[in-house]
């Protein structure tokens, strides 16, 4: 009984620790990847929650980023208000369940190769009808004006930034799994 207490709070500890290095990188590094597009900003917010389902299993993964994209959208994001948190936690949640489910059934360095990959190219396609449907909301522009901006601008964007945030996360969290298997148990 001690010991599942003692897990859930080192969990707990490390989802938090998590969520505020999220934070702090969307403060920090948050700029347009596409020229055409200033609106669509790159930001790494993604990769401490990427490797935080890694670790801990999807679940934990997802209420990381709800926390995230919550927090997100009342502070640095509030102008993009309920749609951008919307758009975040869906395009995020594609990522981190597909590529940590993909890790969590053969937790070795290809699966997570796969599990990345595939994982941003779902984020990528999820977004297209997303994008179809909000971002003409969001700016007041018909969704002629969003199919427009398909090909040149928002494809492109959500492949660079799941794939930039794959490629971090994998550096980052290849060199130090084997360390966390000692600390916490995945799910």
């Amino acid at each position: 009984m001690k010991n599942s207490v003692s897990e859930k709070i080192v969990k707990t500890a490390i989802m938090a620790m998590l969520t505020a290095l999220s934070i702090v990188l969307v403060y920090v590094i948050h700029f347009p990847l596409i020229p055409a597009a200033p609106f669509l900003e790159y930001d790494a917010a993604d990769v401490p929650v990427l490797i935080g389902a890694m670790m801990l299993g999807p679940v934990s993964g997802i209420v990381t980023l709800f926390a995230v994209c919550l927090i997100q959208a009342l502070t640095v994001s509030a102008s993009s208000g309920w749609i951008g948190f919307m758009m975040h936690f869906i395009a995020s949640s594609v990522l981190v369940l597909t590529s940590s489910l993909i890790y969590k059934r053969k937790k070795t360095t290809l699966s997570l190769i796969i599990g990345l990959v595939i994982g941003s190219l779902a984020m990528t396609a999820v977004m297209i009808p997303l994008n179809l449907v909000f971002t003409g909301i969001f700016m007041g522009a018909g969704t002629q004006t969003v199919v427009g901006m398909l090909i040149p601008a928002i494809i492109p964007f959500n492949l660079l930034k799941a794939g930039i945030n794959s490629a971090i996360t994998f550096a980052v969290f290849t060199p130090i799994a084997g360390i966390l298997k000692k600390y916490v148990k995945g799910k």
